[in-house]
């Protein structure tokens, strides 16, 4: 079947006008040179009655280049495409969207006889759009006068791909009048454009300093109702917007830089993404409330462990249970930052442990059990399947969306009293239960055998203190933070640590404790090192080192008194061979006090369950 061309497309599309879905024969292609970039790919298009040289493919193209399906004498459909112009009046075609109707080796060659579009002056004088009035100035809030674009590229677009009103014109606070784009259309060929987008997450100010120098940076994710992207401001940029943008606000933006997004550091679902620069402008604007919020895909907490790691995903679920905040020191800066892991479900009855950081961390209130939406957390395989939230992740507790009233009304009428299924192995547990969800009774472990396979297995009980070997339990240690090797005392008042090949006029003590726990069915040996054994014993190292060395009927009565007495314990058990003997080494992750309330719930659940069984 013959394939008819769109004759007169080339010349209404260099003038500005709109042809919809116009059909084109590819003459000719050459690839050109983009430095460190993807290739970009230069066209030579015909009409049928025309042929233009000036089309350029969207680098997403590029791969129908690559495959030979767009190849010479090939005829295809225009679908999506914007008209730059140049700083010498030129007029380049960039084509966004297109689908090959005819492939070149059905077609006999080319087709008609067009001849070359004149591009000089007489032909410019066709009707285009007026000129571009200058762009006016708009004071802002913050003090700093911004100027507003007043047009953007001609763009054509698809009837069914409309997003609310694209090429409406819009008046900014200062009366001057914008016409905003979607941020679909947004790519790096276009060199003038302004959309109206609301902020639905913003990071705090990150320095860095290496070898070319210093610099700070903060980013941004903005929506429309087409789309989402990124923006990064960086250096002087961070001065002049940081204050102006708020999260849930809504902007003009106009001017920035568009790039290809890096996928490794957002989860923002566009092919670019913005960096502001020196001609940035970022106008508030009040008169559009129907932008919609942040935009999720959720993902349910079972599916996680079909994903890879490292993968950024969006989850919704009921915060189940949440530990106490704690400071660790992050070993390549040496700096301390907060951290708390929080204990998530949905209505698959699993469960999944994620890890805030920092300002997160610190604020984070888990009180009655709230229903939270994380956009962009990162996917770990450690110990199973955990999650942790990023500089880039947006966390919205109690989000206005339908899927929050969803799992709210199944949590309270049934999850709540559903134990879970987790999906993590974590090293912390939340507190008396809930997060620690693989509850076992020590007679169980051991039928189980757990501990034998190739991977440690992870485990929460209830147990008591029947016994603890004091002998050998404390150690003096290197008194650096970061470092807890035992320190070799060189008899002249120093102290010698091996690892970091330096010496000491003092020591700080650490602990490992062997403790024998026992619930109703059997005991275990267990391991506890500084911060468990300081959780069972009441007292932190130190002091008791100090009590070893002066008062020895004090340190004994510290153990004494910690005997008997019941903990929620996390423990890791692993098969591991020694001079030929393998035995199981059980580890204390964590310890802290029997939640009395949640224990009995899990009771009273447990009963019911097995009651049921008997029906």
């Amino acid at each position: 079947m013959a394939v008819r061309l769109t004759e007169g497309a080339i010349a209404c599309m260099v003038r500005g006008e709109n042809p919809p879905n116009p059909v084109l024969q590819v003459i000719n292609i050459r690839a050109i040179a983009s430095g460190n970039g993807p290739p970009r790919y230069r066209l030579l298009m015909s009409d049928g009655l025309n042929t233009l040289s000036s089309f350029m493919l969207a680098t997403q193209l590029n791969p129908m280049v690559e495959d030979n399906t767009v190849s010479s004498n090939c005829v295809c459909q225009v679908n999506k495409f914007i008209v730059n112009t140049l700083k010498d009046g030129r007029r380049v075609v960039v084509v966004l969207d297109m689908d090959v109707l005819k492939t070149a080796e059905n077609v006999p060659g080319k087709i008609g006889n067009p001849t070359p579009y004149n591009e000089g002056p007489g032909q410019q004088q066709a009707p285009v759009a007026a000129p571009n009035p200058p762009a006016s100035k708009v004071n802002v809030p913050n003090g700093f006068a911004t100027e507003a674009a007043t047009s953007t590229p001609v763009m054509n677009r698809a009837p069914a791909k409309q997003f609310g009103k694209p090429s409406a014109v819009s008046s900014t606070p200062g009366g001057s009048q914008v016409k905003v784009v979607p941020i679909a259309s947004l790519n790096p060929y276009q060199s003038k454009w302004t959309i109206r987008a609301r902020v639905t997450n913003k990071s705090q100010i990150r320095t860095w300093s290496n070898s070319r120098g210093e610099g700070k940076l903060f980013s941004i994710e903005i929506v429309d109702e087409s789309g989402e992207i990124r923006a990064t401001a960086f250096n002087d940029q961070v001065d002049k917007f940081f204050s102006l943008i708020e999260i849930g606000k809504i902007y003009y933006f106009s001017k920035a830089t568009l790039k290809i997004a890096n996928k490794q550091f957002t989860s923002v679902k566009n092919d670019y993404e913005m960096t502001f620069n020196n001609e940035t402008t970022v106008i508030p604007c009040d008169d559009a409330p129907d932008l919609p919020s942040v935009k999720f895909e959720f993902l349910p907490i079972g599916e996680l462990e079909n994903r890879n790691k490292d993968a950024l995903v969006d989850i919704i679920g009921v915060c189940r249970s949440y530990e106490d905040v704690a400071k660790i020191t992050v070993k390549s800066t040496n700096r301390e930052v907060a951290k708390r892991n929080i204990y998530l479900m949905d209505m698959s009855g699993k469960i999944v442990s994620v890890t805030l950081w920092g300002e997160d961390a610190d604020k984070f209130d888990g009180s009655g059990q709230p229903v939270i939406a994380i956009k962009g957390a990162r996917l770990s395989d450690f110990g199973g399947r955990s999650l942790s939230i990023l500089s880039s992740s947006t966390m919205i507790l109690n989000p206005d969306i339908p899927e929050s009233f969803k799992l709210r009304g199944w949590f309270d009428s049934v999850g709540q009293s559903l134990e879970g299924t987790s999906i993590s192995d974590q090293r912390g547990g939340a507190s008396g239960g809930g997060g620690n969800t693989n509850w076992k009774t020590l007679l169980e472990v051991k039928n189980e055998n757990l501990g034998h396979g190739d991977k440690a297995d992870y485990y929460s009980c209830i147990g008591t203190v029947v016994y603890l070997r004091k002998e050998n339990c404390m150690y003096q240690a290197c008194p650096t933070p970061e470092c807890n090797k035992k320190v070799l005392d060189q008899q002249n008042g120093l102290y010698r640590c091996e690892k970091c090949d330096r010496e000491f006029p003092n020591y700080k003590y650490r602990m490992i404790l062997s403790a024998n726990i026992a619930d109703f069915g059997d005991n275990q040996w267990v391991t506890c090192f500084q911060e468990a054994a300081e959780a069972i014993l009441g007292q932190n190292a130190n002091y008791l080192g100090e009590l070893k060395d002066t008062n020895e009927q004090a340190f004994e009565e510290v153990f004494q008194n910690a005997n008997f007495r019941s903990y929620t314990f996390r423990i890791r058990v692993k098969l591991e061979t020694y001079n030929d003997e393998s035995r199981i080494k059980a580890t204390v992750m964590d310890v802290k006090p029997v939640d009395h309330t949640e224990y009995s719930k899990r009771l009273i659940m447990n009963i019911r369950k097995l009651a049921s069984q008997c029906m």
